[in-house]
C-alpha cells in the first residue's frame, strides 16, 4: 500500500512547478525584453525617413549629433539607436495588414515614458546649466527634453534668438500676451530670447533666473542702474519688479502703473501737488501742471538714484 504522506509530498511540489511555470510565463508575457537592434544601423532607418518621408531626418547629419568621429556622439555609437532604442521590432519587414510596432523611444506612442526619455538626453547633456534640472519646476511639471529641442532640425528652433519665444509661449501664455503690449522687451522682434534671463533647465533662483537676482539680471544690460549710487531709491535698490513689468506692459517703460499713482503707492500725497488733472478742466489752483506729461519725473528725474551732492531727492 502507499505511503499517503509521499502522494501529498508529490501533489504539492507539481503544483508549485506548476504554478511558477505559470508564473514565468506570465511575466515574459507582460515584460517582453528589449526588441533587438537592427543589422544594418542607421541604414535600415534611412530606407523610410528619407525627404520625401512624413517623418524625415536626413537633416540630423548637419548636427553634432551625427559626427561619426567624434566618440561622444550617438553616432559614433548605435547611431539612430543610441537615442530611439533597439529598433529591430519597428524596422522588420510586415506581412500584409500587420501594423508596425512602435519605436521604443521619441516616436508617435513610444513604448518608453518621457522621463526614461529625457534620461537618455541627460546621459551625454547633464553638465553645465544641466545639472539642475532634477527638481527643477519644468521637470516637476514633466516637460520632457522633446517638448522644448528638435534634435533632428539643423538649426534647433529653440537654440535660435528669434524663434525661441514661441516656443516658450506655447505654455507661457501670459508672457506671450505681455510681449505683445505696448511697452516691452524687443522680443517680439527677434532681438531678444527668453534665455537671457531664464535657465529653463533649472536653477537655484527664483522663476529660473539666470543670475542670483531680479536686479543682477536686469543689470546685464541696464549697467547704467546699477550704480553704487550716493542717493539711492530704496525701491530701486531692493527689486526692479516694483515698478517695472519686465515682459511688457501698456504702461510707458514697463511701469506697473502711469506716474503720479505709481510713486503715490509709497509717497504721500499730503503737502505735496498730487493731482495732474481733475474731470472739470486742465490744471487750476488745486491740481498741478508739474503732473502732467513726465509727471513726478519732471523735477525728480533721477529716479533710480543719483550722485549729485545735492540730489538728495533724486532731482539732480
Amino acid at each position: 500500500m502507499r505511503d499517503p504522506t509521499i502522494i501529498v509530498r508529490v501533489a504539492v511540489v507539481v503544483c508549485l512547478a506548476a504554478a511558477v511555470v505559470l508564473a514565468v510565463g506570465m511575466a515574459a508575457e507582460d515584460e517582453k525584453g528589449p526588441p533587438p537592434h537592427t543589422r544594418q544601423g542607421a541604414d535600415t532607418c534611412l530606407k523610410c525617413h528619407d525627404e520625401t518621408s512624413e517623418f524625415p531626418v536626413l537633416s540630423i547629419f548637419r548636427t553634432p549629433h551625427a559626427v561619426t568621429a567624434d566618440e561622444r556622439t550617438p553616432f559614433a555609437n548605435r547611431q539612430c539607436e543610441s537615442c530611439h532604442g533597439p529598433g529591430g521590432e519597428h524596422g522588420k519587414r510586415l506581412r500584409f495588414g500587420e501594423d508596425r510596432p512602435p519605436i521604443p523611444a521619441f516616436g508617435e506612442n513610444s513604448l518608453w515614458s518621457q522621463k526614461r526619455e529625457s534620461g537618455i538626453c541627460l546621459e551625454c547633456h547633464r553638465e553645465s546649466e544641466r545639472m539642475h534640472w532634477q527638481g527643477s519646476i519644468h521637470q516637476r511639471y514633466e516637460v520632457g527634453c522633446t517638448s522644448c529641442h528638435t534634435v533632428h532640425s539643423e538649426r534647433d528652433p529653440v537654440t535660435v534668438t528669434e524663434r525661441q519665444p514661441n516656443v516658450c509661449f506655447d505654455c507661457h501664455v501670459r508672457q506671450r500676451s505681455q510681449a505683445f503690449q505696448a511697452s516691452s522687451h524687443p522680443i517680439r522682434r527677434g532681438q531678444m530670447d527668453c534665455t537671457g534671463c531664464h535657465q529653463p533647465h533649472g536653477a537655484l533662483t527664483a522663476s529660473m533666473l539666470s543670475r542670483p537676482t531680479v536686479n543682477e539680471t536686469c543689470y546685464g544690460c541696464h549697467a547704467e542702474m546699477r550704480g553704487p549710487f550716493l542717493w539711492e531709491h530704496a525701491p530701486v535698490a531692493e527689486d526692479c519688479t516694483n515698478c517695472h513689468r519686465p515682459h511688457g506692459s501698456n504702461h510707458p517703460a514697463l511701469l506697473n502703473k502711469r506716474p503720479p499713482l505709481l510713486c503715490q503707492q509709497c509717497h504721500s500725497r499730503a503737502g505735496h501737488p498730487s493731482i495732474g488733472r481733475t474731470g472739470d478742466a486742465l490744471p487750476g489752483r488745486r491740481p498741478s501742471g508739474f503732473l502732467l506729461g513726465g509727471s513726478c519725473t519732471n523735477c525728480h528725474s533721477q529716479v533710480h538714484g543719483s550722485n549729485h551732492p545735492s540730489g538728495a531727492n533724486l532731482s539732480r
